[in-house]
């Protein structure tokens, strides 16, 4: 319970270690076991964001960045996102590619219909309009706030500078799905103003440990 507790009030692993006296493995391994919890709540269990009367700004970004330090190569990855205006609600997804199927289906899977999406001037958001949400834009080569509507993205832009401090870009290893649902869990809990560890085991709750391999359940 305790080890549980520190993970999800992000202790080091290494001040959680020397704290509880644990080894090495037995962190790493309780570690993964939060991540894989708090994963399969965000992809199987989240809730959809915006909804009439909400506002919700999306974009993308790109993390990583190339180094030739030691020989080595950092791997890039592209990252959807959306934020709920008022509430902080997020959702963001590692993409493959940015084509406009791709981007309009993580869309319709993470934002209500009859929410208001706002965008940059993308010619793949066009079609919004034709699936439900009202939609405006912004010409960042111009302007960060369109004089007409007064539509800008500074949240969603804000959230890349905080999301882009907290996982370091030259980390090769990184597992951008374990790292993006994690941000999206605390995320959710501060958007019901709840503390992460109760939410954690309000989840661990619901499991039904019958469907799970006992060598995991351990």
């Amino acid at each position: 319970m305790l080890l549980t507790y520190d993970i999800m009030q992000k202790v080091p692993s290494k001040a959680i270690q020397k704290e509880l006296q644990i080894e090495e493995n037995t962190a790493r391994d309780s570690f993964q076991f939060c991540r894989e919890v708090v994963l399969d709540f965000i992809e199987n269990k989240s809730e959809m964001i915006g909804g009439e009367g909400k506002v919700v700004e999306i974009d993308e970004s790109k993390f990583g960045k190339r180094t030739y330090h030691r020989g080595h190569y950092v791997k890039r990855q592209w990252v959807f996102g959306g934020v709920e205006r008022g509430t902080g609600r997020t959702f963001l997804a590692a993409v493959h590619d940015r084509s406009a199927e791709t981007l309009i289906g993580l869309i319709k899977q993470w934002i209500l219909p009859g929410t208001t999406i706002i965008s940059d001037c993308w010619a793949g958001y066009n079609s919004l309009h034709e699936e439900g949400y009202t939609h405006f834009t912004v010409n960042h080569s111009i302007t960060f706030v369109d004089q007409t509507t007064g539509a800008n993205t500074n949240t969603i832009e804000s959230t890349w500078k905080h999301v882009k401090v907290l996982l370091n870009p030259y980390n090769r290893k990184a597992d951008y799905v374990y790292f993006l649902a994690e941000y999206m869990f605390r995320q959710k809990c501060k958007a019901e103003d709840v503390d992460p560890f109760c939410k954690f085991m309000d989840i661990v709750a619901t499991i039904d440990w019958s469907n799970t391999d006992s060598t995991d359940a351990q």
